[in-house]
């Protein structure tokens, strides 16, 4: 892939996934406080809806551009001209690498996201600071391999079709989905940014964390909040994937017509 294609990746990525993090940051919240130990009510029930939004304003951009230029690359790298049956197997890979690098950026804003949103009192950067006073960068990177699971998981059912609107389609489509599918792994991710330094669910250990909600809350405390969940990653594939497609598509048009 040629220089102007990273670049189109990259600008296409980071607008698109700024786009679907402010626009359905309400549903991200009310799945947030459904997921809390504490329960939806104590953690601020519909109160403060946007709490944790600087968090996501800041960390959206690079995040999502970090990994459509990781996964435009990777792609790049491994092409060859052998039987496209070996297709959905790159994009795998593509896909996965995609998700190490983004979630580096991803997870210490989740993280102070997350803490936001079930203390509406409490600012987002005292959160932020408070983090790193009590647990240094580590505090910061909680949940990192439940992040990386379950963003590769879904990652691994999309892909790019010929048109906007058809990319925006199989995006809502397998985003519903794989939503449904891995809402354990995303109650465990949330567990463990939000457990008290120091807990045994802080120390990030994904199956630990899954026991612990299985035997307090069984099926019903897996599988919590999974309709924000499924509506807001259904709706964010459609407005992800189709900005995203359709940006790459109106640079391309800017790039021919440039001398």
């Amino acid at each position: 892939m040629d220089p102007p294609g990273f670049t189109a990746s990259l600008v296409a990525g980071g607008v698109a996934g700024a786009s679907v993090d402010l626009i359905l940051f309400p549903l991200d919240t009310i799945k947030t406080r459904l997921q809390s130990p504490q329960g939806f009510n104590k953690a601020g029930g519909f109160r403060g809806i946007y709490a944790g939004v600087p968090s996501a304003a800041i960390g959206s951009f690079p995040n999502a551009a970090a990994f459509f230029i990781t996964y435009e690359y990777v792609k790049w790298l491994v092409h060859s001209e052998s039987s496209s049956c070996l297709t959905p197997v790159k994009h795998m890979l593509a896909a996965s690498a995609a998700e190490v690098v983004a979630c580096l950026i991803q997870v210490p804003s989740e993280v102070v996201k997350q803490r936001a949103q079930v203390s509406v009192s409490t600012r987002t950067f005292k959160i932020f600071s408070n983090i790193l006073r009590e647990e240094g960068i580590q505090g910061l990177y909680r949940g990192y391999k439940s992040t990386v699971l379950r963003e590769a998981l879904w990652s691994w059912r999309q892909d790019h079709v010929v048109d906007s609107w058809q990319s925006a389609v199989c995006g809502a489509f397998a985003g519903g989905c794989a939503a449904a599918v891995t809402s354990p792994l995303d109650v465990a991710k949330t567990r463990i940014m939000l457990a008290k330094a120091g807990s045994s669910t802080a120390r990030g250990d994904v199956l630990s964390a899954l026991h612990g909600v299985w035997r307090s809350q069984g099926l019903a405390g897996l599988f919590a909040g999974v309709l924000p969940h499924m509506t807001a990653i259904s709706l964010g594939g459609f407005i992800f994937l189709g900005a995203y497609d359709q940006t790459r598509s109106l640079l391309g048009g800017v790039g021919r017509q440039s001398p």
